[in-house]
């Protein structure tokens, strides 16, 4: 019995066997694979990927289940005839052949028995207990040209295939219902051959009938499994999804948010000096314009690579175990060397930034990079919207299994709030790369946000 078999329709000539491809998320990281997934049912011109050293054309491990059916039944009938003649080693065989079984009645049956199971095994696909009826017809009818009192287990065992696979691949009400079916059919030839004075063999059924049960339980636990295994798929889905919108959200925030702290200062700036100083203004202005363009530059960039990923989806390029382009909405975002650049915008807005470094500088895996460039960027918007101070002194540590980020002012301090987007975006960014993150007053006055970002072996 084929482990997992599940009833299936051929595949139609101008549908596609391969599935659409499956984007997998890492937690913590902007890599993203796509994994293809290949039907069962795929073609004999397209084959799976060279390493997963499957053959080419259909495997007969996948075969479908009227096939699995009809060689149980075969089986069965060849074991009739083995038990009814005496194999080498015997002194007698172990069945008495019947008075039937070898004349042209029994054979007749046996013939119309074999018609029924493979009209049954063809109908389960269609109609699980209109294809079950059949089998159990076919056992019936195999039987009474055997002479024996019970549904021997050679007549029932393309039963059996037949109750895992319903079991397996229907809702478990019709699993129960196909069951119930067989064991019915079981007792009612006991039943009958009892209400007629014949003999029954009651304890050769039993065994029947629990072969019967074990392989609709066999069944119903791959339905489960099946199940259960769907149901962590789509809430991986769903959770690979939110936490990708996520980081989008902490990328718009990080961007806009720095970008409109800095034009806010610039425009005071002019608004200021535009009577006294105009050259002053001048400037302050143009850098407004400058950072601006920048900052709806990146949005284009962003918006475009999420309607490309739109036009993905319309198109059927992705299934719902992924959501395409959000991965690469955020790629090629700045890391630790725009620190410097960052530095130079802000102090030219009016907040004096230095930067110090310290250590051995290193390349860095892209997740580390970006996210350290945008906790010191969201520090720094802090900063310049709610220090209320003139200037802030940036450290970046670069130890052998970890960056370390400080970023402190000398300005009015306050107690840290976890309910505003920019702290809550650079302890969420921390723990995702399992890193340590702390913000909060200094006792000496001023503010300190401090994060901690384990480096991989690799990068060490």
């Amino acid at each position: 019995m084929p482990e997992g078999a599940t009833p299936r329709h051929p595949a139609r000539a101008d549908t596609p066997a391969r599935r659409p491809s499956t984007v997998v998320v890492h937690p913590g990281s902007d890599v993203r694979r796509e994994a293809p997934v290949y039907d069962h049912a795929m073609s004999a011109t397209e084959h799976p990927p060279a390493s997963q050293g499957a053959p080419a054309g259909r495997s007969w491990r996948n075969a479908p289940p009227w096939v699995w059916t009809v060689l149980a039944w075969c089986a069965g009938l060849v074991f009739t005839f083995l038990v009814r003649v005496r194999l080498p080693g015997e002194d007698e065989p172990p069945v008495m052949a019947g008075v039937l079984i070898y004349r042209w009645d029994g054979i007749t049956q046996l013939a119309i028995a074999t018609a029924l199971t493979v009209a049954g095994a063809r109908r389960l696909d269609r109609s699980p207990l209109g294809g079950l009826g059949l089998l159990l017809a076919a056992s019936v009818v195999a039987t009474s040209s055997l002479s024996v009192g019970e549904i021997p287990l050679a007549q029932f065992l393309a039963v059996d295939v037949a109750l895992y696979t319903v079991a397996a691949s229907r809702p478990r009400r019709t699993g129960a219902v196909a069951v119930a079916l067989a064991l019915g059919v079981l007792a009612g030839y006991l039943t009958l051959r009892w209400l007629a004075g014949w003999g029954t063999g009651t304890s050769a059924e039993l065994a029947v009938a629990l072969t019967a049960v074990v392989a609709w339980l066999t069944g119903d636990s791959a339905h489960r499994s099946r199940l259960h295994a769907e149901q962590l798929r789509e809430r991986s889905t769903a959770q690979a999804v939110t936490d990708e919108r996520l980081r989008i959200a902490r990328e718009l925030h990080d961007m806009v948010a720095h970008s409109i702290g800095i034009v806010a200062l610039q425009a005071g700036a002019a608004r200021r000096v535009i009577d006294t100083q105009p050259e002053r203004a001048r400037e302050a202005l143009g850098e407004v314009e400058a950072t601006s363009r920048e900052t709806l530059a990146g949005l284009r960039r962003m918006l475009g690579a999420l309607r490309e990923a739109d036009r993905a989806a319309a198109a059927g390029r992705e299934t719902v175990s992924g959501t395409p382009g959000l991965g690469e909405a955020v790629s090629g975002m700045p890391g630790l060397g725009e620190v410097d650049r960052l530095a130079a915008a802000t102090t030219a807005a009016g907040v004096r930034v230095e930067v110090l470094r310290v250590g051995e500088r290193r390349p860095l895996p892209q997740e580390i990079d970006l996210s350290a460039y945008r906790i010191v960027q969201e520090a720094v918007t802090n900063v310049v919207r709610h220090a209320g101070t003139a200037a802030c002194r940036v450290t970046l540590h670069h130890r052998d299994d970890a960056l370390s980020i400080e970023v402190v002012d000398d300005g009015r301090g306050g107690a840290p709030s976890d309910t505003g987007y920019g702290l809550l975006g650079m302890r969420e960014r921390v723990g995702l790369l399992h890193g340590e993150f702390s913000a909060g007053p200094r006792p000496e006055g001023g503010f300190r946000v401090r994060a901690r970002l384990p480096l991989p072996a690799a990068a060490r």
